[in-house]
């Protein structure tokens, strides 16, 4: 009976999260194309649209809709407000649409995101973000780092010595492996790009 009644409080926090949307007809439209393909490993009932709020770098409270997959929507909303009770700065979070679907100009303007039906950098197979189980954080401040060192960005490149101090905004976001931001989403079960071992993908996040 408890075990019930917890499954029912869970279902129930679930329908009453109102910063978690359905995929409506008229956001379909924007997506079918772009970020997502008929191809893609995922239908458009398995997504859902979170909209999270978040510190800007302009030290005021914004809010931003990231799109990831309906199993994770409430634990993507959970860690957000997590971010955001840590003071966790975050420059600015569209959906990759408004990006053409496009993630290097998405990096480029150091946009947070999920959601983008495409494959992993380097591979033939369909990356996390296609699932809608993984996330990129602040890009350019935490840059996906090649083998040899190097940045595709250049606005990346002074952070590629991983620093993390209070000396500025952008520093505030540089994600190490003590940052809280960084525990927050491993407490969750997430795994972190910086732990990757022959190259560095800093901003991602994926379960």
């Amino acid at each position: 009976m408890k075990i019930l009644l917890f499954l029912v409080f869970i279902l129930t926090s679930y329908l009453n999260a109102s910063n978690i949307r359905l995929i409506d007809e008229n956001y379909a439209k924007q997506m079918e194309g772009i970020a997502y393909q008929k191809e893609c490993p995922v239908s458009l009932d398995d997504l859902r649209i979170v909209n999270v709020k978040y510190l800007g770098f302009d030290d005021k409270e914004h809010f931003g809709d990231i799109v990831v997959h309906k199993d994770i929507s409430l634990e993507v909303s959970q860690i957000f407000e997590e971010l955001l009770a840590i003071n966790y700065p975050i420059r600015k979070i569209f959906p990759i649409e408004k990006y053409n679907g496009d993630d290097f100009e998405s990096i480029e303007d150091d946009n947070t995101s999920a959601f983008n039906c495409r494959k992993a950098e380097g591979s033939n197979k369909y990356s996390k973000h296609s699932y809608g189980k993984a996330i990129d954080i602040n890009p350019l401040e935490n840059p996906y780092v090649y083998k040899d060192g190097t940045t595709s960005h250049k606005d990346s490149i002074k952070y590629l010595t991983r620093v993390e101090n209070n000396d500025s905004i952008e520093n505030k976001a540089v994600l190490t492996s003590s940052s809280k931001a960084v525990q927050i989403f491993k407490k969750y079960g997430w795994k972190w790009g910086g732990d990757w071992k022959n190259i560095k993908d800093y901003q991602h996040f994926n379960k």
